[in-house]
């Protein structure tokens, strides 16, 4: 009685009777209430504060982000030495960044490589063109005598041949850069192959006065594009005429589960610093040299074709050791 608020009681039975006590509920209602209240007031605006620290810890997660896809904005085929902002944190961000730039060091390696082969295509090409045209305008300048016409157009001749040589063999080196270079493999006796190349020098061998010969244990059989084969072991031994001396040998040997195609000679070899690089376009030994500088490019980029490798040493007696290793 005089309680206006909802309570609480507990009747407990006794030997001599009941025992019932009560407790009114208004402290708990009020407490409620204001905690209702709490909530509805409080409830917004930690949502709101939670929203905007977590819109600020998103922000200033992305802003590495951002700040790489401005300067990736900004970098072009002119500008690829230029790199990505890489944040300091060893985190996700940082890896990926640490990833994009090493494609774009890639991405300039690769372009640079194609400017200066167009470039040192550009000048291999300009020679014998200027050559070609000053052959045929000297021809037309005056009258001249049927010899006269015919060296002129014999000169112009060899000029058009080392022009269709030299896109060949940028067409090679364009085509195993791509993967296309086409390959016919099939069984083929190394030592008959090599017996074909020494033939279609021997013309040369006695013209120049020296000898060709051909050392060959036996007759191992690779699968091979044959006249891919032919042809850089052909650059070989040109090579061994324009720029070695004395004899010449070409040795097919098997060893363990590759055969090697060698070319020796008693010239002077290949000099230490030019040999680490002799293999690729347009270097010469000597920046006067004959010859486009794609030779031994070539050898190599047919060798790998075939999963193989080329190589060159200088002889323990004196002479260039140079030589193709294939895949049995």
């Amino acid at each position: 009685p005089g309680q206006d608020d909802p309570g609480r009681v507990l009747a407990l039975p006794l030997q001599d009777g009941t025992l019932v006590v009560g407790a009114t509920l208004e402290h708990r209602n009020d407490t409620l209430t204001s905690l209702k209240a709490a909530f509805l007031v409080g409830g917004p605006i930690a949502l709101l504060l939670m929203s905007l620290g977590g819109y600020l810890l998103a922000g200033g997660a992305l802003r590495p982000i951002e700040s790489m896809r401005r300067r990736a904005e900004e970098i072009s085929t002119t500008s690829l030495h230029e790199r990505l902002p890489v944040p300091p944190a060893d985190d996700e961000v940082s890896r990926l960044g640490r990833t994009l730039n090493e494609m774009l060091a890639r991405l300039e390696d690769g372009l640079e490589r194609e400017r200066r082969f167009v470039a040192d295509a550009s000048h291999e090409l300009r020679t014998p063109l200027a050559t070609l045209r000053a052959e045929l305008e000297l021809a037309l300048r005056r009258s001249r005598t049927t010899q006269e016409f015919e060296n002129s157009i014999r000169s112009a001749a060899e000029e058009t041949d080392r022009l269709s040589r030299i896109a060949d063999d940028l067409l090679i080196l364009a085509r195993a850069e791509q993967g296309a270079l086409d390959l016919r493999r099939e069984p083929t006796d190394v030592v008959d192959l090599v017996e074909k190349v020494r033939d279609r020098f021997e013309a040369r061998a006695e013209l120049e006065q020296r000898l060709l010969t051909l050392e060959a244990d036996e007759a191992p059989v690779a699968r091979v594009d044959r006249l891919r084969i032919e042809q850089a072991l052909g650059n070989l031994v040109d090579n061994a005429f324009e720029h070695g001396r004395g004899p010449i040998t070409i040795a097919a040997a098997r060893h363990n589960s590759s055969v090697e195609l060698h070319v020796l000679d008693e010239g002077p070899g290949l000099a230490p610093e030019f040999r680490d690089h002799a293999f690729k376009a347009f270097t010469r030994a000597s920046p006067s040299g004959n010859g486009s500088g794609l030779g031994l490019a070539i050898v190599e980029t047919i060798a790998r074709a075939h999963d193989g490798s080329a190589g060159a040493k200088l002889r323990p007696d004196g002479g260039a050791d140079v030589w193709i290793r294939l895949p049995l």
